[in-house]
Formats: structure tokens, C-alpha cells, sequence
């Protein structure tokens, strides 16, 4: 497995106990699990059903976005239904077209629901459950009404010994075969599968069902780690949540950088760039709720860190070059640009702190000043703090 996979797949198992994956496994239903903490939104865990139902390999699916499975025919509404149940970090319940590995469509009911920190009330997962929906293939009227018969002999036979995944396909492929004008009703398959598709009563029940039965399993396990989970936000922060679209929209920031709460003690990070974990050689979760300070080391300037303190405390920006250290100890220069974020409200919500390696010398000869290299993140770090407040304010 390469190594970003990897490091994706281990995000999960932080959270839980070990035996997850195993115990996720043991369930019949077909299934993703999502991180809005990670950029890109991307898949931690598949199970085993939804593997064999979209024909692709683990190492295929981990570390990717859902959007792989969908196709040209897939509803862009519905698509567009998703990503606001994910901006709203809401439960949603939809029929969409998706699409195996080899490219054949097929239709599922797909029910998504957030996973919540028993501790903070933070999103920190998504299980996504996708059921097969079972559709009665249209026959051409000029197969006549002993086609029909026969295709409705046909198909009980099929539905009493076949999973519904294969029984919709199995069905089409008979119905084809079945009569002289196979071309006929191939076209009438084409136009069956690009149509709008509802899922009956018992594929909505056996959605929820499985989403119940995946929460236990991640409820369970949460508790043998300590790190809780729960279906509902149990708690809320003082200033709202951190919520999975702003953890979006700052994933898309590629530069080094944190987000710090102004609102809580001791102002912890409450966001961590990919690319500030890399620099540093901490993982996520042994940087998440930390203050800034636990980068400085024997050498680090007091004076600096008098300075830092003093912009925090004035609502400030500053810019300065401070010596930090990686998890490894080894030490490099910080040259690091600290600017507050207001909500829309106009308070200071947090504080953004940008890091690029090298000693101010050194970028003082390139001619790069730190506000053209950092502008552009403080920038897009207060277009998604002041939309997601602004967003809050008006639901």
C-alpha cells in the first residue's frame, strides 16, 4: 500500500480499537466511511459488500472521493443534494446512479450520516450506505404478451436465488435474450437505466437498518479507545463547531498553516494543513488541540515568543522568524505570519498562523516580503470562516 493510503487508512483506526475493520467487515451491508478532516473528503474504509458490489480493490477506493463511482448519466442535483447534507453535516437519504469499476450503471439508494465526537460535538466521520434498488425491466410491446409472461416467470425465479445487486442485472440480460428482438429490448434497457429511479420500502428500511448496525459497530469500538462517538452532537464548543464544510474549504489550501480557537482556553489548534504536518512530522491527532507552543524547544527566543503573545493579546497581525522543532527534535527556522479571523459577527473567531521553512535572511534576498506569500491563505482562511458563519446565522 503507498504510503498516503496508508497514512489515510491509519486515521481511522486512531479513533477506534483495532478490531474495527474486522468487526465492519462482518456485516453484510455495503458501505463507505468518509474524513471531512482530511482534504479531499476521502474514503477511510470500504467493506467488503460494497467492494464486490462496484468491482474495484481496496487500494482502488481508500485515500479517493466518492465521485469515482459516478458517471455521465449521474444526476448532478442529487450529486449537488450530497455535498449541501455535507456542508449542512445532516443526515440525507437519495436514489443515485453509480457506476462499477467496468463501467456498467446501476442505480442505488444512497443514506449518508454524520458521525459525531462524543467530546467535542466535532464531525469527524461520514457512513455512507448504499443499497442496490431492484428495477423491473421494460419490455418492448412488440415482444407481446407471452414475452411478458414468460419474463415475469423468469424473474421470480431470479429474485428467490439472487442478491438484489445481481438479481437487477441478471433480470435485464434475460429479458434481452428472451425473444427475437433482443436489439429492441436492449434499447429499452438503455432508456430503463437513465430514468429516474425510487426505492421501494423495504430498500429504505434496510438502509436505515444498516446504518444503525454500522453506528453500533463504530459506537463500540470508540469506546475502547476513549475517543467517543455518537450519532447526535452530543456537545457544542463555544463558538459553534468547526463544521465538515469549513474543514473542507480549508483542505483545499495547500500552504502550511493552523487554525486556532480564540474563543477557547488557551487557544488550541483546531485545524492542522496536510502541509504543516509534513513540515513538522506530527500526526493530526497529536496536533489537534495543542497551543502553538509545544513546536518551541531550548533554543526557541523568548522575545519571540514574548512578541507573538503580545499580537494575539492586541488582536494583531505579525510577522516573525522563530526557531521551532519537528517531532523528531530537530530544529528549523519558522518564518511565520500570524493574522486574526473574524466571523461575520466582526469577533475574532481564530487566529491563522502561516509557516514557511527557511531563515527571514533567506527569503529577504529572494525580495519575497511574507504578506505576498501568506496573503492569499489568510485571505481564503476568512472566506471560509466568515461564509460558514454568515451560512449559520441564516439557517
Amino acid at each position: 500500500m503507498e504510503p498516503q493510503l496508508e497514512s489515510v487508512e491509519k486515521s481511522f483506526y486512531l479513533r477506534y480499537s483495532g478490531w474495527v475493520g474486522e468487526a465492519l467487515n462482518e456485516l453484510p451491508d455495503c458501505f463507505t466511511i468518509t474524513d471531512p478532516c482530511i482534504c479531499g473528503h476521502p474514503i477511510v474504509f470500504a467493506s467488503s459488500g460494497f467492494l464486490k458490489m462496484v468491482g474495484y480493490s481496496k487500494d482502488e477506493v481508500i485515500g479517493k472521493n466518492g465521485r469515482i463511482f459516478q458517471g455521465p448519466e449521474t444526476d448532478r442535483r442529487a450529486v449537488m443534494e450530497i455535498r449541501e447534507a455535507i456542508r449542512g453535516e445532516r443526515a440525507l437519504q437519495i436514489s443515485l446512479l453509480n457506476y462499477r469499476k467496468d463501467g456498467t450503471p446501476f442505480w442505488i439508494l444512497f443514506q449518508m450520516c454524520p458521525v459525531f465526537s462524543k467530546e467535542d460535538g466535532r464531525v469527524i466521520n461520514f457512513v455512507g450506505v448504499q443499497v442496490p434498488i431492484l428495477r423491473k425491466p421494460r419490455l418492448s410491446v412488440r415482444s407481446g404478451m407471452n414475452l411478458c409472461e414468460d419474463g415475469d416467470r423468469i424473474r421470480e425465479g431470479i429474485l428467490r436465488c439472487c442478491r438484489r445487486e445481481v438479481c437487477s442485472d441478471s433480470i435485464l440480460e434475460v429479458g434481452r435474450a428472451s425473444g427475437p428482438e433482443s436489439a429492441s429490448s436492449h434499447d429499452d434497457r438503455e432508456v430503463d437505466i437513465n430514468e429516474p429511479c425510487e426505492a421501494s420500502e423495504l430498500e429504505k428500511t434496510k438502509a436505515a437498518a444498516a446504518i444503525s448496525n454500522v453506528l453500533s459497530v463504530l459506537t463500540h469500538y470508540s469506546g475502547l479507545t476513549g475517543r467517543f462517538v455518537c450519532r447526535r452532537r452530543c456537545c457544542l464548543t463555544t463558538n459553534g463547531q468547526l463544521g465538515a464544510s469549513l474543514n473542507i474549504s480549508l483542505g483545499r489550501i495547500k500552504q502550511s498553516f493552523v487554525l486556532t480557537d480564540a474563543f477557547l482556553p488557551d487557544m488550541p489548534i483546531v485545524y492542522a494543513s496536510d502541509a504543516f504536518l509534513k513540515l513538522t512530522g506530527y500526526a493530526r491527532h497529536e496536533v489537534l488541540g495543542q497551543n502553538c507552543r509545544f513546536l518551541s524547544g531550548p533554543d526557541t527566543d523568548p522575545a519571540t515568543q514574548f512578541q507573538i503573545k503580545e499580537s494575539i493579546r492586541t488582536q494583531q497581525a505579525c510577522t516573525v522568524c522563530i526557531l521551532n522543532y519537528r517531532k523528531d527534535r530537530t530544529s528549523f527556522w519558522n518564518f511565520l505570519h500570524i493574522s486574526p479571523v473574524r466571523n461575520a459577527s466582526g469577533k475574532v473567531a481564530f487566529f491563522v498562523g502561516i509557516q514557511i521553512e527557511g531563515h527571514c535572511k533567506d527569503h529577504a534576498a529572494q525580495g519575497l516580503s511574507p504578506e505576498m506569500r501568506q496573503r492569499s491563505v489568510v485571505g481564503a482562511v476568512k472566506v471560509a470562516v466568515r461564509g460558514l458563519s454568515m451560512g449559520a446565522s441564516t439557517s
